[in-house]
């Protein structure tokens, strides 16, 4: 009879692992556990998303691992933007130099100008130098820099009103190269603002890249912090401040800005979009800047440089009369 066959192999043997067991649902315990949740398509291995995601690390690397840096110290890297940075008086708290590397003459100025600043000298091994940039090119010099230390807005509004002079602050309203931030300050600094506020979203901050465009003025030039740029314009208007916008479309130009004098804070947008329109809200007018009709527009560091320029102008034009 079919199943009752005495057969080698016509019946099943007792202790092989096929076949039910008791108390498992006729599965070995071992199957029948939890693998965790399932990985993302970008950290599974073999996975097409995977693949893409690496290839987009290597080639923002330059052909070199890009190692996660969200929790890393912000450091300058390769040599010429190293030697800018120090010349530019760049706040560091460390040099770090790659053991066996070949001495050149930047390599020979940054050693001598932390030396002769009393800023650490450390040197390490390339790994651990790959490590502390991120997988950056870094051509074996790194410069670190501590974080920014924002003033909070009051202090930039006390620090105006006691220099002796009708207050001068400029805000920017979404500006997101540190490039153009540290060009902002630069110019606020050349033609005697008190301070530069920036919002804690939506902008650049004073990174290494920032302090370098502003040649070291951000040394001398406190730069302030906000959580929300509209309700502190309305505070330093309360307190006596006038608010003018920076706009390709100002209801005044730069000729007839006869607020120039007054207590003042100039507000700049964005690079793309220009003044948000909340801020817009708050500006008691805009100031536009004539230009030949061939040219549409300026840069916005550009464009902040030559309205603190007629500021400046007008100001001393008032203290001569």
């Amino acid at each position: 009879m079919a199943g009752n066959s005495q057969r080698r192999g016509a019946i099943r043997k007792t202790g092989t692992k096929k076949g039910a067991t008791v108390g498992s649902g006729g599965q070995p315990r071992r199957s029948l556990q939890g693998k965790g949740p399932t990985p993302p398509a970008e950290a599974r291995k073999g996975h097409p998303a995977a693949r893409k995601a690496a290839a987009a690390d290597k080639r923002a690397a330059g052909g070199r691992p890009v190692r996660h840096t969200k929790d890393l110290p912000e450091t300058v890297v390769g040599r010429n933007p190293v030697v800018e940075a120090l010349r530019a008086g760049v706040p560091a708290t460390a040099l770090y130099v790659a053991q066996g590397m070949p001495a050149d003459e930047r390599v020979g100025e940054a050693v001598h100008t932390v030396a002769s600043r009393g800023i650490a000298l450390i040197e390490t091994s390339r790994p651990e130098l790959d490590r502390l940039t991120g997988g950056a090119i870094h051509q074996g010099l790194a410069l670190q820099v501590p974080p920014y230390d924002y003033a909070h807005p009051e202090d930039l509004l006390r620090i105006a009103k006691d220099s002796g002079h009708a207050p001068l602050l400029v805000a920017v309203d979404g500006v997101t190269d540190p490039r153009n931030l540290g060009a902002i300050v630069r110019s606020a600094a050349a033609f005697g603002a008190h301070g530069v506020l920036v919002p804690e979203r939506r902008s650049a901050g004073m990174t290494a890249s920032a302090w370098r465009t502003s040649a070291g003025t951000a040394a001398r030039l406190r730069v302030g912090r906000c959580t929300n740029l509209v309700r502190t314009l309305k505070e330093w208007a309360g307190a006596g401040l006038m608010v003018a916008g920076l706009d390709a479309d100002g209801t005044v130009d730069t000729d007839s800005f006869e607020l120039a004098t007054s207590p003042l804070v100039l507000v700049v947008g964005s690079e793309g979009r220009g003044l948000a329109r909340l801020t817009r809200t708050v500006c008691d007018v805009t100031v536009s800047i004539p230009m030949a009709r061939t040219v549409e527009s300026l840069n916005a560091s550009v464009a902040t440089g030559v309205v603190l320029a007629e500021v400046a102008r007008r100001r001393r034009a008032e203290i001569a009369g």
